[in-house]
């Protein structure tokens, strides 16, 4: 009899185990946004060996797959040109429907709290709002635009789903999107009709390299420090705890103790941690087929802005590699001026777009605020990269992305003389040029008097007679007043090359 039951026991299982029902990842849901024109991929879990039927109602004929061993299935399905709303129709051994869909743009918005801002006042301190909350909330009738937000997560390991819903845009639910990400939607969506999916995974906070999978740190020499410091402080984790438990009790003791407070390495939960935030938050999306990245992140990284040059550039190969995309669109933010953001930072973004193809920056130098690291104008950041994507994925040539960027320098005497891309009309803004200095052989940098002659910038000053470097904008909270004629502004920069990483933290 027992040996009966372990047979009865056994044969249900296997029973099970081949009725096992198809389940989908979060992403595939109602009110998901796929994209238009084509072909996208689908995806679930079965039991092995099970055959799933996808029917699409916008497509001509199902498609089908069969779960591999380990229960994973995918098929990849043609899609039409923008519309809906859609169905699609998982079939197994049960049937899940998916309703609401559109067909149109799907955009990933991804870095820290810069991107993570909401539109309307949060929870936390630093979520204070838009500076036009109040007007923008109500007016938010825009039911073609869906945003999906990523639960955050640490994960040690690859993840293979994610927690989160798509939210149709109303003024109801507005208030919790990505400020930056929202805008940047809204603009493309009244430019084109299209309807706009955004896959918002961001955390406050994290630097780029929480973001940027294990194996591509461990491979580039310049980014492997980054994994040792990471393992020497969780090795050093427990003599902080007792460095931290002496400096308490020495404090206790003598309230006027100097003694400095001793650093904190990381924990293995920590957000900052390398890689685990793509573990938790950027894996699991693969392959969902987007239309392009945007990205508002650096403040974390200010520190190391010489590595950021390398580590940037690495995390968007990897991510379109892993997307299999290798012409993913990839705009991201120059961050703000801010007291504790040195111009380095911005320069590692500026080379970043000046090398990586298919990258465009939105620089915001006059949308900042030198006391809050979360400026409140979102609209302008979100303006300005729509018109990357306006220009390059929508057809929009006659736009203008950029402000003027710094080409070229030619010495005449005393005075030299700049010349820019993106320059047509050029000009100043609110009185004479700002923030121009120059420096002589002695690298010694004075202020600079300079102006907008056709499309160049002439500089000099009385205390350089034989100049040989300019530069512009060039500390943590600058205030240019350079424009083009479309009313973008100059990126700051120097003309003098940053030759070691050593110079990395002046």
């Amino acid at each position: 009899m027992p040996r009966l039951l372990f047979l009865l026991l056994f044969v249900l299982t296997l029973g099970s185990k081949a009725h096992a029902d198809i389940t989908l990842p979060a992403l595939m849901t109602d009110n998901l946004v796929l994209q238009q024109k084509t072909t996208v991929a689908l995806w679930g879990w079965a039991a092995p060996g099970e055959k799933v039927t996808v029917t699409a109602s916008w497509a001509k004929q199902p498609t089908t797959a069969t779960a591999d061993a380990q229960g994973s299935w995918l098929v990849r399905v043609p899609t039409g040109k923008a519309g809906g709303p859609y169905t699609i129709r998982f079939q197994g051994s049960n049937q899940l429907t998916v309703r609401n869909v559109l067909l149109g743009e799907v955009w990933l918005c991804s870095g820290q709290s810069n991107m993570n801002f909401p539109v309307a006042k949060g929870a936390s301190k630093w979520m204070t709002g838009i500076l036009n909350e109040a007007e923008v909330v109500p007016n938010a009738n825009y039911p073609a635009i869906r945003m999906f937000t990523v639960a955050q997560r640490v994960a040690d390991e690859p993840e293979r789903d994610v927690q989160g819903s798509w939210a149709v845009c109303s003024p109801q639910t507005v208030g919790s999107f990505s400020a930056v990400a929202y805008f940047f939607a809204q603009e493309i969506h009244e430019k084109t009709g299209f309807p706009i999916g955004l896959i918002h995974s961001s955390w406050g906070g994290t630097p780029a390299e929480s973001w940027t999978r294990r194996d591509v740190l461990e491979q580039n020499p310049e980014l492997q420090p980054i994994l040792t410091r990471y393992a020497d402080g969780l090795t050093r984790r427990p003599a902080y705890e007792a460095e931290l438990a002496a400096w308490k009790a020495e404090k206790a003791a003598n309230p006027a103790s100097t003694a400095r407070k001793p650093a904190e390495p990381l924990k293995a939960t920590s957000n900052k941690s390398p890689y685990k935030l793509y573990n938790g938050m950027i894996r699991p999306l693969i392959p969902y087929t987007l239309r392009g990245a945007v990205w508002y992140q650096g403040e974390s990284n200010a520190e190391r802005a010489f590595q950021y040059r390398t580590l940037f550039r690495a995390m968007i190969d990897s991510w379109r590699a892993e997307w299999q995309q290798p012409d993913l669109p990839f705009y991201f933010v120059q961050i703000a001026p801010h007291h504790g953001q040195n111009p380095e930072i911005r320069e590692a973004q500026l080379l970043t777009m000046q090398t990586v193809p298919r990258t465009g920056m939105a620089v915001i130098t006059d949308a900042g605020d030198s006391a809050d690291i979360h400026p409140r104008n979102k609209q302008v950041v979100g303006h300005r990269l729509a018109l990357w994507a306006l220009r390059n994925e929508y057809g929009r040539k006659k736009l203008t992305t950029s402000g003027p960027i710094y080409k070229s320098m030619q010495v005449a005497g005393s005075q030299v003389r700049l010349r820019f891309d993106h320059a047509n009309g050029l000009r100043a803004e609110g009185g004479a040029l700002r923030e121009f200095t120059i420096a002589g052989p002695d690298s010694l940098f004075h202020p600079a008097q300079a102006a907008v002659a056709g499309r160049e910038v002439v500089v000099s000053s009385p205390e350089v007679k034989q100049p040989v470097a300019v530069r512009f904008g060039w500390r943590n909270v600058p205030g240019p007043n350079l424009y083009n004629g479309d009313g973008l502004p100059a990126t700051p920069f120097r003309t003098d090359a940053w030759r070691t990483p050593t110079q990395g933290k002046r």
